[in-house]
């Protein structure tokens, strides 16, 4: 395993070459990760994603902000022909492919990173091939959250560059039935290495879900990734797109395997119906979750959270009713801090983590 980490770490950097390792990852949170957050965390040595937005229209002219962005901020500009050292993530069942090929063919993010398809890997395929014909230098990340999923991408008409294996203590969006990393990412691993020669043997891993500090990254590498990506961790970053009243909630929130829950009534809520099938969400419980449990008619559910909505940041917490999307590891963030100082601080967790392990066990 040693030797392909060794491998895959040296493929990321030569396709991220302002990255530092480990590569910490800002994952594409919908609206959450705009412009400002992706280029703090790049420009911190990391990879930053802009989420998908709200319409599809808003990925160009966020791409356009985060391109100016980058001409102040401290990493090389891109060549005429180069890529701009950030990404932009897609969920390809609500996304508008044209829409979307046309801004990656203006902008020329380094990544695209896609995820819940309405109609499986061929979806993803024909979403891959469109991107790449659009900008052939910008590397294609697939987001799973099975063994299945890995493989199905790995051997697919057209596997992906990169697959972020997603486990189940993740926040927001995911497959309903799910495992968690310490089991997802090695047998994922084991299965990729079986097949032998070719990309499914050579993909890089990106773990993601439950990873908030140096400790889970260092825990990654040691199951078979090659870099972490973090969500939660970063709704307490100064540059994140996030309302006063989300982020006290995520502030004040600790112990989420009980704080949160999964659900599709957050979404059934504000109207979002139609999300595939299989897929849920994890949030922190508050007063629209209890009502649901305690048999409030969804009706009248729905009509307590379209008041709430006037109330502003009033709205979040355990007893407002819109949603608080985070993961399970939402106690360990504890304070708002600048994008760049949580990728240093995570990046050094994680370098002491794994040394202070290996130092450790020496002579034991």
């Amino acid at each position: 395993m040693a030797s392909f980490l060794q491998q895959t770490v040296k493929a990321l950097k030569s396709s991220y070459p302002w990255t530092t390792t480990p590569l910490i990852v800002g994952a594409p949170m919908r609206i959450i990760s705009g412009p400002a957050l992706a280029v703090a965390i790049s420009s911190a040595g990391g990879l930053g994603f802009i989420g998908p937005g709200a319409q599809p229209t808003d990925l160009e002219p966020a791409l356009l902000e985060a391109k100016a962005m980058l001409s102040e901020s401290s990493l090389p500009p891109p060549s005429p022909s180069g890529v701009l050292p950030i990404g932009v993530g897609f969920q390809t069942w609500a996304g508008d492919l044209t829409v979307a090929s046309s801004a990656i063919k203006t902008c020329k993010p380094a990544a695209a990173w896609l995820f819940a398809p309405r109609h499986g890997q061929p979806e993803l395929d024909t979403w891959t091939r469109a991107l790449r014909a659009a900008s052939p230098r910008t590397q294609i990340w697939i987001q799973v959250a099975s063994v299945a999923d890995a493989l199905a991408a790995a051997h697919s008409a057209a596997p992906p560059d990169v697959l972020a294996l997603q486990g189940a203590d993740a926040g927001g969006h995911s497959l309903t039935q799910g495992a968690g990393l310490t089991t997802l990412v090695p047998e994922a691993f084991d299965a990729l290495a079986a097949a032998g020669a070719g990309p499914a043997a050579s993909l890089p891993l990106i773990a993601a879900g439950g990873i908030l500090d140096g400790r889970g990254v260092g825990a990654a590498l040691v199951l078979g990734a090659s870099g972490a990506a973090m969500g939660t961790r970063f709704l307490g970053a100064r540059e994140a797109r996030i309302a006063a009243g989300y982020r006290r909630h995520v502030l004040t929130a600790s112990d989420g395997g009980q704080s949160t829950v999964r659900t599709q009534l957050y979404n059934h809520l504000r109207g979002t119906m139609d999300w595939p099938a299989g897929f849920d969400a994890r949030g922190l419980a508050n007063r629209s979750w209890w009502d649901n449990v305690a048999g409030v008619p969804f009706e009248r559910n729905r009509e307590l959270h379209e008041e709430a909505r006037k109330l502003g940041d009033a709205a979040w917490g355990p007893e407002g009713r819109m949603a608080t999307y985070a993961g399970t590891g939402v106690g360990l963030v504890r304070e708002v801090m600048g994008a760049g100082e949580i990728v240093g601080e995570v990046r050094e967790g994680a370098r002491r983590a794994v040394g202070g392990l290996k130092g450790g066990l020496e002579g034991v």
